[in-house]
């Protein structure tokens, strides 16, 4: 493998490349719904805190030959660097959470929502009951994606909250829900054997079509919605431009498992918008 190659699979197996995607997400719920850009601190806090969060959950899991095979062979050689990471990020998420103390309570829900979707990993017994929980794996990693990258960062920005920002939250979480779909159809096999329960575990081939086709009706129709709201109709094109490339990728990921796929191509579409949107200075 080329020195590029190499320097390209340790940006994305060590989960940097998923903790910028979250950064670019927060710049543009600010700039969209506040016209400014977000707390400096706060933006430390989700790249580190992702970083933090990612390396616990990739350092829990068991490699599967089955299971993301480039990712796995990767994992089995640089595991001791998701620990290192784990501490880097939790020690950056601890300071620049110092100066966020003032929102405090909302800050600890992140981290709450954020440990239940890699607590069933833990062996201990009060937190292996969660893998029995129905639906709780898909909707806590939609739902915190959702939280940190929007609803927390206008909390942080002390603004009044509005309407239009309950309409971009709810879109956002049908289209992170969507491609969540996609990555538990590629581990329901898995899942199945661990005992750990989602949606899709419990759905057949048809009904996983339906949720999925349903998550990206609703985030356009919440997305449009937006247009009243002084969205640009330009802005509404950047935004639903990565679900029709989603919807085109269902039958594609449903029959392939190249982790390039779904750890660049699928994780970076939920930040595209974002990355489009700061390029042309919506």
């Amino acid at each position: 493998m080329t020195l590029a190659g190499k320097i390209f699979r340790f940006f994305l197996y060590s989960n940097l490349f998923i903790a910028g995607c979250a950064t670019v997400m927060v710049y543009q719920t600010c700039q969209l719904l506040l016209h400014d850009r977000p707390d400096g601190w706060f933006v430390c806090f989700v790249f580190f805190a992702t970083v933090c969060s990612y390396s616990f959950h990739w350092y829990l899991t068991v490699a599967d030959k089955n299971l993301y095979p480039d990712r796995m062979i990767w994992l089995k050689s640089n595991r001791n660097i998701h620990w290192v990471l784990f501490w880097i990020g939790l020690f950056g998420a601890f300071v620049s959470g110092l100066f966020l103390v003032e929102f405090w309570i909302w800050v600890l829900l992140s981290v709450f929502i954020t440990f239940l979707y890699s607590a069933p990993k833990l062996s201990h017994p009060h937190f292996k009951f969660l893998r029995k929980v129905a639906l709780g794996k898909t909707i806590f990693l939609a739902l915190v994606w959702t939280y940190v990258t929007t609803i927390l960062p206008l909390i942080v920005s002390r603004r009044d909250w509005q309407l239009s920002f309950t309409v971009f939250a709810a879109g956002r979480f049908f289209f992170i829900y969507a491609i969540c779909i996609l990555f538990d159809y590629r581990d329901r096999e898995y899942d199945k054997k661990e005992g750990i329960r989602s949606l899709i575990t419990s759905l057949n081939e048809r009904s996983i079509k339906t949720v999925f086709g349903a998550s990206l009706i609703i985030f356009s129709f919440f997305t449009v919605v937006m247009a009243r709201y002084g969205f640009s109709y330009r802005t509404v094109v950047i935004l639903l431009a990565p679900a029709l490339v989603t919807a085109g990728l269902y039958r594609y990921a449903q029959k392939r498992s190249s982790d390039i796929l779904f750890f660049f191509v699928l994780d970076g579409l939920m930040a595209v918008s974002a990355i489009s949107s700061l390029i042309i200075g919506l």
